[in-house]
């Protein structure tokens, strides 16, 4: 049984709330991980989000999910002991990006990997419910994992129960913008989504200052949704009548030199009403994959 002495500690890469990650290095093996050190308040105890992230990433074992090592307990902490993965894709597309964008094949290759991990954890009723280019980490070898689990969730029953307070703002799906808590897998599309389109431009697809302001610009690209093109919407919990009425853009306006395949899926990904999106399973067989 492994325990906190075996790693030594090389040099913090990031803090959070509830936790400091460092890159450390196994003392037996020379192995170098990731070492996510979790703080455990007497009163409160294990944060939940920790001990949901351990129970799911135990389950998930695919080449692109990150995976979780080792477990340590002392009396104060908590210590996940992950793979060691170089950067997240927001530093690799400022470090290799042509002002933040990708090559085709950069985005063809890492919008597969992204969806065939979320297409597994889907397949293992799995909703991961915070995507965005800060949690998918990449190694040296290009190989993209998803990471931070810290908001995920079984699909039990009831489903309706589930907090629309998840997701970063610029990459949450409108349904769950307008209070929708009978959410699904399809949330986790329409981030796939928008983190397809800012790898080919460089820049975040819907960049809302809140709530109100991330659905608009939405709506000026996507259209506005309506009773008729939307049914039940009027039902959800933030929708208002007094939304501008923008017509829908082609997405040929904002990636003018995007292979035409590619943009076909992206409009299927970020179809308004959740229930229209692509799954991930037929997303991967979609005929841009099966391009060169």
């Amino acid at each position: 049984m492994s325990s906190a002495m075996n790693y030594q500690r090389l040099e913090k890469l990031g803090e959070g709330t509830y936790a400091n990650v460092y890159r450390a290095q196994n003392r037996t093996t020379g192995e170098v991980v990731a070492l996510k050190v979790i703080r455990i308040d007497p009163e409160e105890g294990t944060p939940s989000t920790a001990i949901r992230e351990i129970s799911l990433m135990k389950e998930l074992r695919h080449p692109n999910i990150m995976s979780l090592i080792d477990v340590l307990h002392t009396d104060n902490k908590l210590m996940l002991v992950f793979e060691y993965m170089e950067k997240d894709l927001k530093k690799y597309m400022d470090a290799y990006g042509n002002q933040g964008a990708l090559s085709p094949s950069e985005v063809k290759n890492f919008t597969r990997q992204l969806l065939s991990g979320i297409s597994f954890c889907h397949e293992n009723r799995v909703l991961h419910r915070d995507l965005k280019p800060q949690n998918l980490l990449i190694n040296n070898r290009g190989e993209l994992k998803l990471a931070d689990f810290g908001l995920a969730r079984s699909i039990g029953i009831p489903v309706n129960t589930f907090s629309n307070e998840v997701v970063t703002l610029w990459y949450r799906a409108p349904d769950v913008l307008l209070g929708s808590r009978a959410y699904n897998t399809s949330i986790d599309i329409w981030s796939v989504g928008c983190i397809m389109a800012e790898m080919a431009t460089g820049r975040p697809l819907f960049a809302g200052s809140n709530n109100e302001d991330q659905l608009l610009k939405i709506f000026r690209l996507l259209g506005t949704p309506t009773e008729q093109t939307w049914p039940g919407i009027s039902l959800l919990q933030e929708y208002k009548t007094t939304y501008p009425l923008y017509k829908s853009q082609d997405l040929n306006h904002l990636m003018p030199r995007f292979d035409p395949l590619g943009l076909d899926l992206l409009r299927r990904m970020l179809r308004l009403q959740p229930e229209l999106r692509i799954t991930g399973q037929d997303a991967l067989q979609h005929a841009w994959f099966l391009t060169p």
